[in-house]
């Protein structure tokens, strides 16, 4: 049976064999700390020069933020692993990768659509095919870009209601960017009698567009007619505002009050369909 003095001398022999060990291990516990405070060093000022480039090309602060994050995290991950080779300690960075590995599959398969929604917004963010601003139209729905993110893009309807759609879909689909030239096009349809001469419908519509202050001068307006129906010819007329200024819905309704008061004016005649009941005339006859 061990007696107190042989316990104390085994635990020195022990501790002086830690203390030898330590002693003979400095230089590489020097050397893997310094690899440790100048990853860190590295991490800190890569992931600001990441940063401010990727705020050159990107407004979204949530991607620039995730990729600076990532950046870091690589690098102090590389400074840990050398440290640790440096130390001999060639099967804990072996275990450490492999276990990374693992759980980065096993991230990847619950989460796949939310990775794949932070991939497609990464994209989205790289790449502008839209901007916070744009009115766009894409699966479906139309309305202004509120917010750019990286799992989605969010919409205002101009309704009232704000519209989220994932990025893997914004993505995947087409887009139409209706800001993008800043320039709209605009189609009136119309239809006129078979008596009236064309080549003057022609003309009083285009003096009628024309006068409108919201109508880009630097654009044709142009007017044509489309078909020949039971009871009237059809026509239409193209004229381009510029839609950072002037809303779609109100130059359409200016444009067809202009169209019509012309039209009245000069005494042409806009067409009803042959079932269209006109009250407003029928009293007329009525009272005359």
């Amino acid at each position: 049976m061990l007696n107190l003095p042989e316990i104390s001398h085994l635990l020195y022999q022990k501790v002086a064999l830690w203390f030898n060990s330590a002693v003979r291990f400095l230089p590489e516990i020097g050397i893997a700390l310094l690899v440790i405070l100048l990853a860190r060093f590295l991490s800190n000022v890569v992931s600001r020069l990441i940063a401010s480039g990727l705020g050159r090309v990107s407004d979204n602060a949530s991607l620039v933020g995730l990729l600076g994050t990532v950046v870091r995290i690589l690098i102090l991950a590389v400074g840990l692993f050398i440290a640790l080779g440096i130390l001999g300690l060639d099967k804990t960075v072996t275990s450490l990768l492999a276990g990374a590995g693992v759980i980065a599959l096993a991230v990847g398969f619950a989460f796949q659509d939310l990775t794949a929604n932070f991939i497609s917004g990464s994209m989205i963010a790289i790449a502008r095919p839209l901007q916070t601003g744009d009115t766009v139209e894409t699966n479906g729905f139309t309305g202004r870009v509120v917010e750019v993110k990286l799992r989605s893009i969010v919409l205002d309807n101009g309704q009232g209601q704000t519209i989220e759609i994932p990025s893997k879909d914004v993505f995947q689909k087409p887009i139409t960017n209706l800001s993008r030239s800043g320039h709209r096009r605009l189609e009136i349809p119309f239809g006129v009698s078979y008596l009236d001469d064309l080549e003057r419908v022609q003309q009083v519509a285009l003096e009628a567009i024309r006068a409108l202050p919201f109508v880009e001068a630097n654009y044709p307006v142009q007017v044509y007619f489309r078909s020949f129906t039971l009871d009237n010819i059809q026509g239409y007329v193209w004229f381009w505002i510029d839609g950072r200024a002037t809303s779609q819905p109100e130059a359409q309704s200016e444009a067809i009050k202009a169209i019509k008061t012309a039209f009245e004016r000069e005494q042409i005649l806009l067409m009803f369909r042959p079932d269209t009941l006109d009250l407003k005339k029928r009293l007329s006859e009525a009272g005359g």
